[in-house]
């Protein structure tokens, strides 16, 4: 009797452990099949360079950070292939210029390679002072809420070269107003962090850009994460 029994619980644990073993596997073949997202996404234009590249860490830190991209548009553009946060974007406008396309492709970037999930566009944000710094677009990365904001490396006439001179006033000017949209957001909408989303008219436009902040001090970079987008193909509509 005590043998029958001990080889009873032999089984028994057996089976339990066949069992155990079964439902581990399974949860490993769902959480891989949850996974097999890669960036970037599909969508307008294509996209190569730095993509999915922005890290938690990078959020976090205190900083500066510089990642670049390309996007080919091809020989058409179809806004039909925008997103539901660029086709928003798109729809509510901003407050005035003519950069709306700049913000548009900087979200459709920012989404198709990192996740970025679109929280508010730039007229919704709430701030302390409405006659203060603004930026463009109020997005999470992952959880987090990130500000967003877009300007262009772009000169007149286009075909002139880009001076290391222009980016260096671009870049100066526009990291100069990080801080002071980032101090005058409301509470209800404060951000962690701020992207300098810049859409570049070539990757000669993006590697000056690339060249002057390397030669920026890091009081100026502060903890800015800059992501310069080098636009090609059809993209006449982006300036």
């Amino acid at each position: 009797m005590r043998y029958f029994l001990c080889l009873s619980t032999l089984l028994i644990s057996c089976t339990s452990s066949i069992s155990d073993d079964s439902d581990t596997d399974t949860d490993t073949d769902t959480d891989t099949d949850t996974d097999t997202d890669e960036a970037p996404l599909e969508g307008q234009g294509e996209l190569s360079g730095d993509c999915g590249e922005i890290e938690q860490e990078d959020i976090e830190s205190g900083q500066p950070s510089f990642f670049s991209n390309v996007i080919d548009f091809g020989s058409s553009f179809d806004e039909a292939e925008l997103t539901n946060g660029g086709q928003e974007i798109l729809d509510d406008g901003n407050l005035g210029g003519s950069s709306i396309w700049s913000e548009v492709f900087a979200y459709e970037v920012l989404y198709r390679c990192e996740g970025a999930e679109l929280i508010k566009t730039e007229a919704e944000i709430m701030y302390q002072d409405s006659g203060g710094k603004k930026t463009d677009l109020l997005i999470h990365l992952d959880t987090t809420p990130v500000g967003v904001s877009v300007t262009r490396a772009f000169g007149w006439p286009p075909e002139e070269p880009y001076t290391l001179d222009q980016a260096m006033v671009l870049l100066e000017d526009k990291l100069g107003d990080i801080p002071l949209s980032s101090a005058n957001v409301s509470s209800e909408d404060a951000w962690q962090k701020q992207i300098l989303h810049i859409l570049a008219y070539t990757p000669d436009h993006a590697e000056t850009v690339k060249q002057a902040w390397d030669s920026l001090d890091d009081t100026v970079k502060l903890d800015t994460i800059v992501v310069v987008t080098a636009t090609e193909g059809d993209d006449e509509f982006m300036y």
